[in-house]
């Protein structure tokens, strides 16, 4: 990512803070194929897996870190390749469902205005972190930033 003034830009880490309703983790059920989700990140990282089992391991999953936890389990088993083309779309069709679903969620990312919206992975600088996130050093943040990307083109479809 390039240098971008700190005033146009929207950050979130934790799903307690400021604008934390915009990461995964945040704890928001979605409705998808039949099943109600805990989280988009439980969602997401069981539509990795094309295995029932390990897809309802997966949902059955009290936190969405134990959700990814399990899905790390089982990285093996994968059927999308994480960070893939297939992988994205899957992260687009989550959040959509997410946004879709919750109306006080869908106000809350419209009320972003054309901030910039970024995960701040400052806290783990490596891997698939930096592609779905970025880091701020100096004053540029460091990462693709992918997650926000995607946030910003379905606040710009509402």
């Amino acid at each position: 990512m390039t240098n971008i003034s700190p005033k146009s830009v929207i950050s979130f880490t934790k799903s307690g803070l400021p604008y934390g309703f915009l990461g995964n983790m945040y704890s928001s059920q979605i409705e998808y194929d039949g099943l109600t989700w805990r989280t988009a990140e439980a969602l997401f990282q069981a539509l990795r897996f094309d295995d029932p089992e390990i897809r309802e391991l997966i949902r059955q999953n009290k936190s969405p870190m134990g959700a990814k936890f399990c899905a790390k389990a089982n990285e093996k088993k994968m059927c999308i390749v994480p960070l893939d083309l297939k992988d994205i779309e899957n992260m687009r069709m989550t959040i959509q469902l997410k946004f879709d679903q919750h109306a006080d969620l869908r106000q809350q990312l419209l009320s972003t205005g054309n901030a910039i919206l970024i995960e701040d992975v400052s806290s783990r600088k490596r891997g698939n972190a930096l592609f779905w996130g970025a880091y701020l050093s100096a004053d540029t943040w460091i990462g693709t930033n992918k997650l926000g990307e995607l946030l910003m083109e379905l606040r710009a479809a509402k």
